[in-house]
């Protein structure tokens, strides 16, 4: 569970009171999981806790608390008949109102009581328990370096902007290639020189290489194998791949270290429309993300 501060600081700067309504606990079968947010102001809203009757009852509810003021409202809502939803199982929304003088200090983790029975001491787990609400407020979000702003790019950057997993840098030559409109979470970086970058990713950065030139791509493979990453995707075909495999062997790079290089991207049977890819990859990104424990895969995750 995350407390995204900055966002809700926004928010409150821009619309004054705002309620936030997060699930903070589910049973059974649920539209969104445990953490899922949406805040709700007097003539707005943003995110989703799932839709439907549940959703709607919720920005009901949220707006009775922005009008009377009564903050943390704890609520566990069956998902069944008599919000007209068959889900089966049940939801507890914790109902909060921030304004400027509420907002929490910047710290690690935002911890509060939410309920009537909380109990005296704070609970050190993350997440709802004895009736106490603890959220990390630095969530560690997977940066994702795409390199080349073109369709392909332009499509992948677009699909993962609104996913918190993801810290998205869409970077390019010139500031012509830059789409315009771009989501305000992608970050644009532009330099005539895009292999240079390559030191200032952050470590852990997964890197999407599909810029409008193959020998920019192959300096770029390069660079970042040399620089040990490992996580990297590369946009070709099998006759691409297989030269830029003899190239990179040929700048001194070992068959383990190019096979932590996987090309083509995303899953070949989607299409290769721009969005199809961009679908396609953000999938894997996403199953990778959410199945931490599972065992890496030996190509990359592209």
């Amino acid at each position: 569970m995350h407390f995204d501060r900055d966002t809700l600081a926004a928010l409150v700067a821009k619309h004054g009171d705002v309620a936030r309504v997060v699930i903070a606990e589910t049973s059974g079968s649920a539209p969104r999981e445990a953490g899922a947010v949406m805040y709700i102001w007097s003539d707005g809203l943003s995110g989703t806790i799932g839709g439907g009757a549940l959703e709607y009852q919720a920005i009901h509810d949220a707006r009775a608390a922005l009008s009377d003021g009564s903050t943390p409202v704890l609520s566990r809502i069956p998902l069944g008949p008599n919000i007209g939803q068959c889900c089966g199982g049940s939801v507890t929304l914790v109902f909060e109102i921030f304004n400027e003088n509420t907002l929490p200090a910047a710290d690690d983790t935002f911890a509060r009581p939410v309920a009537p029975h909380a109990t005296v001491e704070t609970p050190k787990a993350l997440g709802f328990k004895d009736g106490w609400l603890i959220e990390q407020q630095k969530q560690n979000a997977q940066p994702i370096w795409i390199w080349g702003a073109g369709h392909v790019g332009h499509a992948l950057a677009t699909v993962l902007a609104p996913l918190p997993d993801f810290a998205v840098t869409l970077i390019d030559a010139t500031q012509e290639r830059m789409p315009d409109g771009l989501p305000e979470t992608v970050t644009p970086v532009t330099a005539a020189d895009l292999p240079a970058l390559v030191k200032f990713a952050p470590h852990d950065a997964r890197h999407f290489i599909m810029t409008y030139d193959h020998a920019i791509d192959l300096a770029l493979c390069h660079a970042l194998l040399s620089a040990g990453n490992q996580q990297i995707g590369l946009i070709g075909s099998t006759t691409k791949w297989a030269r830029f495999r003899k190239r990179l062997a040929g700048f001194g790079h070992t068959n383990a270290q190019i096979n932590g290089i996987a090309c083509p991207i995303g899953d070949p049977a989607a299409g290769k429309h721009p969005q199809a890819i961009a679908v396609s990859v953000a999938t894997r990104l996403l199953l990778t993300s959410q199945s931490k424990n599972s065992a890496p895969h030996k190509r990359g995750v592209a």
